[in-house]
């Protein structure tokens, strides 16, 4: 009974692996007509030109809008100061006070100087004058009037130099009290009451800050500077107002825009970079000198750019950007453009797409290139279709079976 059994072993198996290999080809055919039954659908936006903002962020850093160190101009003791550290001081205010004796001495001495000389000068003068008529009737000689006529001029020069002199020690003297060159916010004493001074010394006394308004420096490198400058020279890129928004180290926005002043007109050999500077208003006093920022500002608009949902654009390995568009014949046909950066949702594409372009935004995952699909408006409704009679008992009959 076995050996029958073991003989239509073999022939079962090929049955059965027959019937497999029918059941899978046909699975296959069937889920491959599933597949080849209809047209996809996709959704679609028309390309449109709009004004796009070309916005560049940058780094900077904040500068004081006026900076003055606060200098001796005479050597001496700081007899007094002041002034409160920290705290906003007027141009012209006294600061410091340096002992005033010796160059109160020397103005003393240059004004007696000068009383000398001008008493000398009027005797010089009076004998020259009455050396004169006696020269004329040769009473005296010629050389006598002319050394008389020399020594007044000689007394005259003398007059002026000791007035040149009394002057530079007056000078010296108003030296002896420190004014605050520009108004602003002094920050601490470098030295104390009783500390020698010098006008060569290196350190300062203080250092005075104007804060508001504020400076920021941005840098910009000089190969986009100069991208910036061929565009605007081509159609549909014009120059923008440069607003500049400043996003301050803790990530929050400083809330007041400033403007661009100028762009410098060298380039750092260092970096490569060109320095911008712009001017933000701070009465508060949030921004402080030093402080790294970030500037946002637009440069330029291009009024020939399109806004793509980012949806719409894939990249290919090599880092292109591209997308697909359905053609009048309903045909995909996709295309590589550039999109360098976003604006919000979308991306801004600045080349390879033409005014009417129907982009595909939707079912993207499910067509492929020179594909024929379904074209639709993006996010139209679909209508799904009530089952008729004879499919309900079709299918009711399937279930059965």
């Amino acid at each position: 009974m076995l050996r029958p059994m073991l003989r239509c072993a073999p022939l079962l198996a090929l049955v059965c692996l027959a019937a497999c290999s029918a059941g899978k080809e046909g699975g296959q055919s069937g889920s491959g007509g599933a597949r080849t039954q209809g047209t996809p659908t996709v959704g679609f936006v028309v390309a449109k030109p709009t004004s796009v903002e070309m916005v560049t962020e940058l780094a900077g850093r904040t500068t004081a809008f006026e900076s003055s160190d606060v200098r001796p101009q005479v050597t001496g003791v700081i007899r007094r100061r002041l002034f409160t550290e920290g705290t906003l001081v007027q141009r012209g205010q006294t600061l410091y006070e340096i002992d005033p004796r010796l160059y109160r001495a020397a103005a003393n001495q240059a004004e007696a100087n000068l009383q000398s000389a001008r008493a000398n000068a009027e005797a010089t003068r009076t004998l020259a004058e009455r050396y004169k008529p006696l020269a004329d009737i040769e009473a005296i000689s010629r050389q006598d009037y002319t050394n008389a006529l020399a020594s007044a001029r000689q007394a005259a020069a003398s007059v002026a130099q000791t007035s040149a002199a009394l002057e530079t020690a007056r000078v010296n003297l108003g030296f002896t009290t420190v004014p605050a060159p520009i108004t602003g916010r002094i920050g601490r004493s470098l030295f104390t009451v009783g500390a020698l001074v010098s006008a060569s010394q290196a350190d300062p006394l203080a250092q005075i800050q104007r804060l508001d308004p504020m400076f920021v420096d941005i840098q910009q490198s000089a190969a986009d500077m100069l991208a910036l400058r061929r565009a605007l020279g081509r159609g549909g890129i014009v120059a923008a107002r440069a607003a500049v928004e400043l996003t301050l180290e803790d990530g929050e926005p400083y809330g007041r825009t400033g403007s661009v002043e100028f762009s410098e007109a060298i380039v750092n050999q260092q970096t490569g970079t060109v320095t911008l500077r712009a001017r933000f208003p701070n009465p508060d006093g949030l921004l402080l000198p030093g402080m790294f920022v970030r500037g946002r500002f637009a440069e330029a608009i291009n009024s020939r750019a399109f806004l793509v949902p980012q949806a719409a654009i894939t990249r290919d390995p090599k880092g292109n950007a591209t997308l697909f568009v359905v053609d009048q014949a309903n045909k995909i046909i996709q295309k590589t453009v550039r999109a360098d950066r976003t604006q919000g949702a979308s991306w801004v594409v600045t080349e390879g797409l033409a005014v009417g372009d129907r982009i595909v935004t939707q079912g993207i995952s499910k067509i492929k290139a020179d594909q024929v699909v379904k074209a639709v408006p993006e996010d139209t409704a679909q209508r799904i279709e009530a089952p008729s009679k004879d499919k309900a008992g079709q299918a009711g009959q399937s279930k059965a079976d």
